[in-house]
């Protein structure tokens, strides 16, 4: 679990892996290459293969806020084949809106989450351009 720099928690996994002790999540976001089956609760799908970023930054975006936004009072997970990279991109994402500057993101996860969130350069340069991404939307 991570709590963000608001206090919100999110849960961050890798949907090959066990499934986590604890409560089922209410909302899901996971960024994979195709929809994932077989889940009970509330799901948003943002396309991204592995050791990618999303095929629709608007996609993700729209799903994280709507993460971060519920995270205040439901479980909330987000994930990705390992939970690694593009799960690190996401709790980046909630790590901005939720007050942290999008400079420190990657360092900010990587300290709380996993030591190598956010993977690859493509996805370390996704994240450095949240700060636009907001300003326009």
């Amino acid at each position: 679990m991570v709590e963000l720099a608001d206090g919100r928690l999110v849960r961050g996994r890798g949907l090959r892996g066990a499934r986590p002790d604890g409560p089922d999540p209410e909302l899901g976001v996971y960024l994979i290459g195709r929809r994932p089956q077989g889940l009970a609760w509330e799901v948003h799908w943002v396309r991204c293969r592995d050791f990618s970023v999303p095929s629709s930054t608007s996609d993700a975006m729209a799903g994280l806020r709507d993460a971060h936004r519920r995270a205040g009072d439901e479980r909330v997970e987000v994930g990705c084949g390992g939970g690694v990279g593009r799960t690190g991109m996401a709790l980046c994402v909630l790590a901005v809106l939720s007050g942290v500057p999008s400079a420190e993101a990657v360092a900010w996860v990587r300290d709380r989450y996993h030591p190598r969130a956010v993977e690859t350069p493509w996805q370390r340069r996704w994240v450095a351009r949240l700060d636009a991404v907001l300003t326009s939307d």
